[in-house]
């Protein structure tokens, strides 16, 4: 498409979007809630669709034959960045590469408790601190070598080093005893962690919490014999992370084109057993062209199937949809402070440009997210209450409604806090009579992306706030909300998503030690709450239920963040694969997966 067609193209949809918006605000909405008791094939009629329509488990159709390959397609309008090791990670298309070939050593059930199905089982002693691991003997490195104790050692070591570079010390390593000693350089080994002999580790932690058994235990070991002797901060970028990764996944690494693909093979040495298939091609195929490699049978699998594009595909005649809650919400974000990389804190600014709650809370009240699910996604994206999603429905609180459309109270939070427009050119200054712009970032990807941000810039301008939209490619965007600790001053909101974890606890992502706390914002309510939440008390279901209650209604009020859209996950695969699951608990695993043809079956 040229550039001058593909400009027509994009303004065409941003006018049909902000059409549909303004229908939809207008007489369809008593209808469609006249619609809400309507049967699910009256839904479908309308263009809605449902997550319960789906199944998250393949009908196997016809036999498996003997080896055969599948290829993954790698759902991205961008290169996936290639930082291949779970402890330095950040981005998702990373992980899903991880995936095929490295895995941690605990696997945990449908409710996300740790089982002792992994590759390491585990005991706990009396006072429910010390946990005991036991890792199987069968379980190698892809290179032959024994995953060891040492091995999961280390990785702490090395996460809690302080040249470590990567995201993933917070909370979860500060519980662990002489952990904050040893980064801190005052000891040169973490007192809580004790290699007991090759295969046995035992960690000792502060306090007693319940996502000990739901998450935050860090189950993914760090090879020595290959790392051992690296400078920690040398280690995310060597090529034994982006070019030769090794893991103990039922796949192994066999060549990378950077950012393009990998090509795998089968790990005959597998802990569970040498895989049925013989190898697995990964590719990066971008959104605009999932459809056509799925029909062709370019690709078996993907990561990420995007959901506007379902009715139109609904029937593809070679691919089953499997669908599950996603684990996962789309967000806006307010940058409030920065990242202070001595001290792995947040530093709020009390002179944020965003700093004002009032004007959090009426940028929320702007937008109408429920249109926007319906409308753009055809109800398998819906609007977001809270930020814990019903993924995890023990603690979503689906009584909480969030911040409602409501244009009316937006324009008066903004104008009881002395947002006013004093020139008369339609845009509100600041309270000490300052022209007020607001520079907000979002990522491209597919039709939606950017006629769905400039929606937002338009809800905002109408209740008066100037509003300048950047839209960058994935790693770009990431790299300057923050995610290596440098946060671009000239961002003030930014428009991302956020997988949640198997643990519900969002200390991670909103802890004054969260690196991924990209708003860098810090109150001492939340601080307590998230506290509360991991506390031995907290072992009481309806405790830390009110707990997260609680937290979830201070977030509505306060809005360093607010949640947009709840996600359905959609994942069309071809059918020639058989015993292949999506989702948690399935007790279905990569390692079973096969083919009941040689090549791909393609659409009729």
């Amino acid at each position: 498409m040229g550039k001058n067609n593909r400009s027509k193209f994009l303004l065409f949809l941003i006018i049909s979007f902000v059409l549909i918006l303004a229908a939809c605000n207008g007489d369809d909405k008593a209808k469609d809630g006249d619609d809400k008791g309507a049967e699910d094939g009256d839904k479908k009629k309308d263009g809605m669709y449902s997550i319960e329509d789906f199944s998250n488990v393949k009908t196997n159709e016809g036999e498996a034959i003997d080896g055969g390959t599948i290829t993954f397609g790698l759902v991205s309008d961008t290169v996936f960045e290639g930082t291949l090791n779970w402890n330095f990670y950040s981005g998702a298309p990373d992980a899903e590469i991880l995936n095929w070939f490295d895995e941690g050593l605990l696997t945990w059930d449908e409710n996300y408790v740790y089982t002792n199905d992994g590759a390491a089982t585990y005991e706990i002693s009396e006072d429910e601190r010390t946990f005991t691991f036991k890792i199987g003997d069968n379980v190698n490195w892809h290179d032959g070598e024994p995953v060891t104790a040492e091995d999961w050692q280390f990785a702490h070591e090395v996460i809690g080093n302080k040249d470590y570079d990567g995201p993933r010390y917070n909370s979860d390593f500060t519980n662990i005893e002489g952990m904050e000693e040893y980064n801190s350089g005052k000891a040169d080994t973490i007192s809580g962690i004790e290699v007991v002999d090759e295969k046995t580790l035992k960690i000792t932690y502060i306090e007693s919490t319940p996502s000990l058994l739901t998450g935050s235990i860090w189950s993914y070991p760090l090879a020595k014999h290959i790392f051992g002797d690296m400078a920690v901060a040398d280690i995310s970028s060597s090529p034994e992370v982006r070019q030769n990764p090794i893991g103990f996944g039922p796949f192994k690494v066999d060549s990378i084109v950077p950012g393009e693909s990998v090509t795998l093979t089968k790990n005959e040495d597998y802990w569970r057993g040498a895989p049925k298939l013989d190898g697995v091609t990964i590719k990066v195929i971008g959104s605009s062209t999932v459809v056509q490699e799925l029909e062709t049978g370019g690709v078996d699998l993907i990561s990420d199937f995007p959901v506007d594009q379902f009715p139109d595909n609904a029937e593809m005649s070679n691919v089953e949809y499997l669908g599950t809650i996603d684990r996962a919400y789309t967000y806006i974000g307010f940058k409030l402070g920065t990242w202070d990389a001595e001290k792995n804190v947040v530093a709020p600014n009390p002179d944020a440009k965003m700093g004002d709650v009032e004007l959090r809370q009426a940028m929320w009240h702007a937008v109408d997210n429920t249109a926007v699910g319906e409308r753009f996604y055809n109800g398998l994206r819906w609007n977001a209450t809270t930020l814990i999603p019903p993924s995890h429905p023990e603690f979503h609180d689906d009584k909480n409604e969030g911040r409602a459309y409501d244009p009316e109270a937006a324009m008066k939070l903004l104008d009881d806090a002395g947002y006013v427009d004093t020139d008369d050119d339609g845009f509100r200054e600041d309270p000490e009579g300052k022209p007020l712009e607001i520079n907000f970032i979002s990522m491209t990807g597919g039709d939606t992306a950017e006629p769905l941000a400039q929606y937002y810039v338009q809800s905002w301008e109408k209740v008066g706030l100037k509003v300048n939209l950047e839209m960058l490619e994935f790693n770009t965007f990431y790299d300057r909300v923050g995610n290596g600790g440098e946060d671009d001053p000239e961002v003030d909101v930014y428009q991302a998503a956020w997988g949640v974890g198997i643990d519900v606890d969002p200390s991670g992502l909103y802890g004054a030690e969260a690196l991924y706390n990209f708003a860098r914002w810090e109150n001492e309510d939340n601080e307590r709450l998230l506290k509360e939440g991991r506390s031995p008390e907290a072992f009481d279901l309806t405790y830390r239920q009110d707990v997260y209650k609680e937290w979830q209604q201070l977030m509505v009020d306060e809005v360093p963040v607010f949640p947009t859209l709840y996600r359905a996950l959609l994942s069309p695969v071809n059918n020639r694969v058989l015993n292949y699951a999506i989702g948690d608990g399935t007790g279905i695993y990569l390692s079973d997966l096969a083919v009941s043809e040689e090549k791909a079956i393609t659409a009729e």
